[in-house]
């Protein structure tokens, strides 16, 4: 059976917190060379989450397409984290 839209949302913020690594210092994320900005990038991101967050705490229900933007944004996010030899 497939989960609805704020469980799908729950299990997808669930699987980028296990992916991405949110808890890196500064200057593990800065030294070396960059092909983005590791730092802005897990910004965006936490922030994203945090958003989501707090709207399924407050009933939203998130549509497909706000499930399908975060997941494509959380891969372009990894993407750039592996280029930079954070993950």
């Amino acid at each position: 059976m497939k989960p609805n839209s704020p469980e799908a949302m729950k299990e997808l913020i669930s699987d980028i917190k296990q992916s991405i690594p949110f808890g890196m210092t500064e200057a593990e994320m800065c030294s070396g060379i960059c092909h983005g900005c590791s730092k802005k990038l897990l910004e965006f991101l936490d922030t994203e989450l945090e958003y989501w967050e707090v709207m399924l705490t407050n009933g939203q229900c998130p549509t497909l397409g706000d499930i399908h933007r975060l997941a494509k944004s959380s891969k372009k996010i990894y993407a750039s984290l592996k280029k930079n030899n954070l993950v």
